[in-house]
C-alpha cells in the first residue's frame, strides 16, 4: 500500500510544479516594481547609512580602546 502511496505522489508531481509556477509568474505579474530613479536613490541613501554608522562605531571603538588602556594602565601601578 505504502509503494502505491509513493508512486501517486510522484504521478501528481509534475501538475503540482506546473500549477506552482503558473501561480508564481501570476504574482509576479501583480508586483508593483520600483523606478530605476527609485532603485538608485534608495540605494544612495544605503551606502550613505552605511558609512556614516561605520564611521560612528571606528569612533566608538577608538574612545572605548582609550579608555581601557588608561584604566589598566591605572590599575597596573
Amino acid at each position: 500500500m505504502e509503494g502505491n502511496n509513493a508512486i501517486e505522489k510522484v504521478k501528481t508531481w509534475p501538475k503540482a510544479v506546473k500549477e506552482y509556477v503558473n501561480d508564481l509568474k501570476l504574482e509576479m505579474r501583480r508586483v508593483t516594481w520600483p523606478s530605476r530613479k527609485q532603485v538608485e536613490s534608495t540605494t544612495a541613501v544605503v551606502i550613505i547609512t552605511v558609512f556614516a554608522f561605520a564611521a560612528y562605531f571606528q569612533v566608538v571603538d577608538q574612545v572605548l580602546a582609550k579608555s581601557i588602556n588608561q584604566l589598566t594602565h591605572a590599575l597596573a601601578k
